[in-house]
């Protein structure tokens, strides 16, 4: 897989060993200069869409004590030389960057430093009436909430903030926040993408990469790019035929949660499956929906497939421990989501050591009836640890949803939104990764994919609706998932 197919993320220690390697490589301060003229770039074209201009504009600067708020500062004066009236609030006077501060101060910067305590703190009069705030507070050293003092100016901010490398107040690498953060509207980072710019996305806003050199190694948290999701997913070549393009079983719902077949079959057959079987009770509403499918009461008269997903609306009794020890029993790829994951739960004997690829679909509670404990702080680093644990390729849902395979990196993607956070979704998404297993996809990156596709499809359903941006149900997913593979094609070609 090329470096181009894929948007990889470094852990801040992989970014600090980079940044070390860089700096035998050129003189002393370049690497900030590059990084603060970047950021500096950004600050000008926010202002210029967002006021039209960007002479006699007003920017304050949030500084700390580390090299964020030297970028901050350095960014500061290359601000002044554009005519901008810049501002910097220094929050450790006695630790700011020296160089930095010379340089803002050098171009006719304003430098304030913030009280010692936050009840001394009056942030309006601090902060003065700027067009943007500059968060340089801290970096990717920096753990934990804000600090009081910092957290009442962040506060008191009453327009768009654009963040130094990453907002602060959330971890770098787990993008979890214990309290007080900054929401950014923009995410300037240096030199490479780190996980809290995907698992902290919405504290994030848009993010831009400013390139400074940094030689970094294979990543481990990586995220395919929309034309890679197109440009590897199945379509009828000259010579194929139904079957040739992956037939996929279905088995869901039932007579008592029909919900659950239909739309986990629609979406195996909006993924563009050449067949899909269906094995339930729920088999009437199903050929009600999709006339194609072939039905059949039970798996062993279901006839030939290439992947099974079982789980939505299936049922927990005795029968339905039995249908899924019977497929995953098969030696072809199974997708267990939903009821066949508290199956799991009270039985993982099932799954454990079994050698065709099994892909586990929990969202957080689920992943938490399968290990004993929610996924915590770090999402990456418990999603790895089930995979690993039970061998399996395991997908843990969320606006950032994370696919873990043993011995490969991590797939991440984020949505961009939760318009899938709706009842039904997760039944359209275990539909849509076994149709690609059923095409011979690699189990991790069939996740991943499925992953894209549905996200995009629920983007496209929302601002769809009668008053765009609106909620949506599950059943628009399936009408829209065409058009998101349309859409992911289109970006490939």
């Amino acid at each position: 897989m090329t470096a181009a197919a894929v948007r990889a993320y470094y852990t801040a220690d992989e970014v600090r060993a980079a940044e070390a390697e860089l700096f035998t490589r050129v003189p002393a301060g370049m690497p900030m200069r590059r990084a603060a003229f970047g950021l500096a770039d950004v600050v000008a074209r926010e202002l210029r869409e967002r006021t039209g201009g960007v002479a006699g504009r007003s920017v304050t600067l949030l500084v700390g004590s580390g090299d964020n708020g030297g970028d901050a500062l350095w960014a500061g004066s290359f601000l002044r030389r554009r005519g901008l009236a810049v501002r910097a609030i220094l929050l450790s006077p006695e630790r700011a960057h020296a160089e930095g501060l010379a340089a803002l101060r050098r171009t006719g910067g304003r430098v304030v430093p913030a009280p010692a305590a936050a009840d001394e703190l009056r942030a309006d009069d601090l902060l003065g009436t700027p067009d943007l705030v500059v968060d340089g507070i801290v970096g990717i050293s920096g753990h934990g909430a804000l600090r009081p003092v910092a957290a009442e100016i962040v506060a008191g901010v009453r327009c768009p903030i654009i963040a130094v490398d990453l907002p602060s107040g959330v971890d770098p690498d787990t993008g979890a926040v214990a309290g007080p953060a900054v929401t950014a509207a923009v995410t300037v980072t240096f030199g490479a993408y780190k996980p809290v710019h995907a698992l902290g996305a919405p504290h994030c806003g848009r993010v831009d990469l400013v390139p400074i050199g940094l030689r970094l190694p294979a990543a481990n948290l990586i995220a395919l790019e929309h034309r890679t999701v197109g440009a590897d997913w199945p379509v009828p070549g000259p010579f194929d035929d139904k079957y040739t393009q992956g037939v996929t079983g279905v088995c869901a719902g039932s007579a008592t949660y029909p919900g659950a077949a239909v739309l986990c079959t629609g979406g195996a057959i909006a993924a563009t499956s050449g067949m899909v079987r269906y094995a339930g009770t729920g088999a009437a509403q199903v050929l009600a929906h999709f006339p194609e499918v072939i039905a059949a009461e039970t798996i062993s008269t279901t006839g030939r497939v290439q992947s099974w997903v079982f789980g939505p609306g299936a049922g927990t009794d005795s029968a339905a421990r039995d249908r899924l020890a019977e497929i995953l029993a098969t030696d072809l790829p199974v997708v267990v989501d939903a009821d066949g994951l508290t199956l799991l739960a009270a039985d993982p004997s099932l799954v454990t050591g079994r050698a065709a690829p099994t892909v586990l679909t929990p969202h957080a509670g689920e992943f938490a009836r399968l290990t004993g404990s929610d996924p915590g702080p770090d999402r990456v680093a418990s999603v790895r640890k089930l995979a690993e644990s039970w061998q399996v390729t395991v997908l843990l849902k969320g606006r950032a949803t994370l696919i873990a395979s043993p011995g490969h990196p991590t797939y991440v993607n984020e949505a961009g939104g939760s318009w899938a956070a709706t009842a039904g979704s997760g039944d359209v998404l275990s539909g849509i990764i076994a149709a690609l297993l059923a095409h011979g996809s690699d189990p991790a990156r069939a996740a991943a994919a499925a992953a894209r596709a549905h996200a995009l499809a629920a983007n496209l359903a929302a601002h769809a609706a009668t008053t765009a941006g609106a909620p949506i149900s599950a059943s628009p997913l399936l009408s829209h998932l065409r058009a998101a593979i349309g859409t992911l094609r289109e970006l490939a070609a």
